[in-house]
């Protein structure tokens, strides 16, 4: 699983690191730095899957660009970034350490790229040990290609490769590299491609939908999904949706699911049952009349129960549309079926209801987008590691707490 974040000159980061756990929640004022934290990850799954570094941050015909594009990409006045991934395997001895960097003028291309493997061996106190799987040479601005060295125990076997992608990108596609650089780049390859970027759009999601494997990352195909898993399976989930949906403090909703419509069955809707008067018989509604936090509720709940295990989800502004009364049941769903799946959720919050009903064994996975007051940098810094933390925490909840600023003002002391 993806351990930690490194951001170096990238958008409003001049340095700073992101420490990744099961549930990790961002909190922070506006413009602190949360949404350009998000980005970073959803420019790190862009180039895994091979697009080509301009489309990965300025978009094209198929996908949106990252916010800010090529020009805010890096932090002013520099022109290049570094986005540093640390990452996790089942062997907890055993990790990788990624980084990429990209020069954005005169023409966005890559800089420099590594792959190494961080093994801790328990017979010896030499750790821990480190082996670069992949790295590049040196490369002069004008040069259109660049020099990728991969491990063969002496100086690195040199293979031409393209600056537009990453060469995680283009070496996985190829054949004749060793064992253990081909286990490196799959590991990182598939924590990447994994990221799930949701950004529900409860406009989108009123419509019909084609059948389809995967949810969009705005959620808009939802109906097109559920209608298209096996009978079993689509049962299952459906359960699990509605079984949560009914836990809403309004208890109005008793049942979510999918089905085909039309002559050919290639298209969906997403219906739910209402039961507001007990001596009435309930009432059949259909996307276009739900509510948009109950859209949005159902798109994070879907997300949850047929992303891939193992995945990472990155859910921004998670409780917005969300009436604060639904804030524990989201906080919940959020753990339970993280931790049955095995699905590592970030989110990011600047709700108190939500940071009222968070246990405090989760406070240490709380961190805190703020900006240098020399600097103004953003910088990203554990809620543990406040000095005066056990004063806040004293002095109210830590929702009351971060909505009368004070989180802010103890920067000021620290």
């Amino acid at each position: 699983m993806l351990k930690k974040l490194i951001l170096n000159n990238w958008k409003s980061f001049r340095e700073a690191e992101l420490e990744i756990n099961a549930l990790t929640i961002l909190i922070g004022t506006n413009a602190s730095g949360k949404s350009n934290a998000l980005d970073a990850l959803a420019f790190l799954n862009r180039t895994v899957q091979g697009i080509d570094l301009q489309s990965a941050l300025a978009g094209d015909n198929k996908i949106a660009g990252i916010r800010g594009g090529v020009e805010w990409a890096a932090l002013k006045p520099n022109h290049q970034f570094t986005l540093k991934i640390l990452v996790g395997t089942d062997d907890e001895r055993t990790d990788y350490l990624y980084s990429i960097t990209v020069e954005t003028t005169p023409r966005v291309q890559l800089v420099s790229e590594s792959l190494d493997r961080i093994k801790k061996r328990p017979t010896t106190d030499k750790n821990p040990y480190q082996i670069h799987l992949f790295w590049t040479d040196t490369v002069l601005q004008e040069n259109p290609s660049i020099t990728a060295r991969l491990y063969n125990k002496k100086k690195g076997k040199p293979q031409e490769m393209h600056r537009s992608m990453s060469i995680l990108s283009q070496l996985e596609i190829t054949k004749t590299i060793t064992q253990e650089i081909t286990e490196g780049i799959e590991v990182v390859s598939q924590v990447l491609s994994r990221l799930f970027i949701l950004e529900p759009l409860p406009s989108l999601m009123r419509d019909y939908s084609p059948l389809t494997e995967n949810l969009y990352s705005d959620a808009s195909n939802i109906a097109g999904v559920l209608a298209a898993l096996k009978a079993d399976k689509k049962a299952e989930i459906e359960e699990a949706i509605s079984s949560y949906v009914t836990q809403l403090p309004e208890k109005d909703v008793r049942k979510v699911w999918a089905e085909t419509v039309g002559k050919f069955n290639t298209d969906a809707m997403l219906y739910c049952e209402e039961f507001w008067v007990s001596d009435h018989d309930p009432t059949i509604v259909d996307a276009r009349g739900m509510s948009d936090g109950t859209l949005r509720f159902l798109a994070i709940l879907t997300a949850l129960l047929t992303r891939p295990k193992g995945s990472q989800i990155v859910i921004e502004e998670v409780d917005n549309g969300l009436h604060p009364s639904r804030s524990g049941l989201l906080l919940k769903m959020l753990l339970d079926i993280s931790e049955q799946r095995t699905i590592d959720v970030l989110v990011t919050t600047h709700n108190p209801a939500i940071l009222d009903e968070l246990p405090l064994e989760l406070v240490p996975d709380v961190v805190v987008a703020h900006r240098d007051l020399s600097t103004g940098d953003s910088q990203l810094t554990l809620l543990e590691d406040l000095k005066n933390l056990p004063k806040l925490m004293a002095s109210g909840s830590l929702g009351k707490v971060t909505s009368q600023g004070l989180i802010e003002q103890s920067f000021k002391i620290n």
